[in-house]
């Protein structure tokens, strides 16, 4: 992965974003998801002792070991929003050590491909080489990314109501709106809120957000456009 010009400061927000090379697919059944959650929040550590491959292939006991390593090792990056979409995905997260960012989502995309391409009898690169991001400064910046990431399979008509959209399960949604249990720090983005309520109706919201992000779309990003 190459080196970024402008490096990534730690303790700042950012929106996070890549896709798969010439757009393929990415992310193309269950299993596959499923990895990319796990690869997820195994990476987030600074240095797992071993590698996701390898600790899906140990026992209970051990892999509860290695489970209470990780849980007490810093983190590279706190997540506060993900979504993975069929070609592409998002995260929004902030760096908590220096590089983070960039370790984190080397080592998701380098252990994610060669399970990819080990179940579909492929090699080389799945993913663009360099991802793209987006600095976040305001706090209106910060919720309408959150919304952005979350309303992606809405948008893109990976879902067909907003019903599905609420248990769509690649994405931290569904977590927010505590459908399941997840990894991501939804307290800090909910802290802006009364109640998850109020959340999920500014998620959903469709027509107050189609009037704002007219004038926040640059913010967001601009590279799938």
């Amino acid at each position: 992965m190459p080196g970024r010009l402008l490096p990534l400061v730690t303790n700042e927000i950012y929106h996070v974003y890549n896709r798969g090379i010439n757009r393929q697919p990415t992310f193309t059944s269950k299993r596959e998801y499923r990895r990319a959650i796990e690869s997820i929040e195994f990476y987030r550590a600074c240095k797992p002792p071993i590698s996701l491959s390898r600790f899906l292939r140990l026992e209970d006991s051990k892999k509860n070991d290695i489970i209470s390593i990780l849980e007490k090792s810093k983190k590279l990056v706190e997540i506060y929003s993900y979504c993975l979409m069929p070609n592409h995905f998002h995260f929004l997260l902030k760096q908590i050590e220096d590089n983070g960012i960039s370790r984190f989502l080397s080592n998701l995309q380098n252990s994610y491909t060669k399970f990819f391409n080990a179940r579909n009898d492929k090699d080389g690169a799945l993913f663009l080489d360099q991802f793209k991001t987006v600095r976040i400064e305001t706090d209106e910046q910060l919720l309408h990314t959150s919304r952005y990431i979350h309303i992606n399979p809405y948008e893109g008509y990976i879902v067909r109501s907003l019903s599905d959209l609420e248990h769509y399960p690649w994405s931290s949604l569904p977590q927010y709106l505590s459908v399941e249990q997840g990894f991501v720090n939804i307290n800090f983005i909910l802290s802006f809120f009364k109640e998850t309520e109020g959340y999920k109706k500014f998620v959903f919201d469709q027509i107050d957000y189609k009037k704002k992000i007219n004038t926040i779309e640059h913010l967001l990003l601009d590279y799938f456009n």
